[in-house]
């Protein structure tokens, strides 16, 4: 059994994960300050979400294509996106990040604006407030974006297709090969991918829930103290 898919998903799963973690963040601080325009741009963040990864594969694949004004950029620095693992972390890091973004903002519009107010009055910057005050309070939103943010990307298999393509050892994921393996009737070399999935998606989805119960219960401490 040949694990270069494995090797392949979790280099582009984590690398599109860190890429995530800080856009998610940044674009849930932003979005959340905005005063106009909110609806529309957290429209625009969130498709990817709710497209069919085949067609957030196409809008890609029209980006960073040879004949795009991105790809003919790109070119002429003898770079070529198309059908590289880079495009994988590409693919990965578009359709896993709408899930860092909803689930921070969610955790910054819970913020206490009462004890936001109160940091202002005592003087700290609104950059000591985020850092001090908001993130601290939202840490466990922020771990659990991130985990689903690592699963999502672990999992991708449509827009990794149609932007990096099959190629194994180089652009060949875990979810491609599953698809390959059936494709060509290797069930049980299916059914192995399968379970290496399943096993680390469970493992993340097991980390969340003791991360997230762990920040519950020192949070009722402090409370009963």
């Amino acid at each position: 059994m040949n694990f270069s898919p494995l090797i392949i998903s979790i280099k582009v799963s984590v690398i599109a994960t860190i890429i995530t973690f800080f856009l998610g963040i940044i674009g849930a601080r932003v979005v959340v300050k905005m005063k106009r325009g909110k609806g529309l741009v957290d429209g625009i963040i969130t498709l990817p979400m709710i497209l069919p990864p085949t067609v957030v594969g196409f809008f890609l694949l029209l980006l960073f294509g040879k004949n795009s004004p991105l790809g003919r950029l790109l070119m002429n620095f003898d770079i070529s996106i198309v059908f590289t693992w880079v495009a994988a972390v590409i693919a990965s890091t578009v359709v896993s990040f709408p899930l860092m973004y909803r689930t921070v903002r969610g955790a910054f519009e819970d913020v206490d604006s009462d004890m936001i107010a109160a940091a202002r009055t005592l003087g700290l910057s609104e950059t000591r407030i985020f850092w001090k005050i908001i993130v601290p309070n939202v840490f466990p939103s922020i771990m659990a974006g991130t985990i689903l943010a690592f699963a999502r990307a672990l999992g991708e298999f449509g827009a990794t297709i149609m932007i990096a393509g099959n190629i194994p050892g180089r652009t060949q994921t875990m979810a491609v090969a599953v698809y390959t393996a059936v494709q060509s009737g290797n069930r049980e070399l299916a059914y192995k991918w399968v379970a290496i999935i399943c096993t680390i998606s469970f493992a993340s989805m097991f980390l969340m829930n003791y991360i997230t119960s762990r920040h519950v219960k020192k949070n009722v401490k402090r409370g009963g103290l």
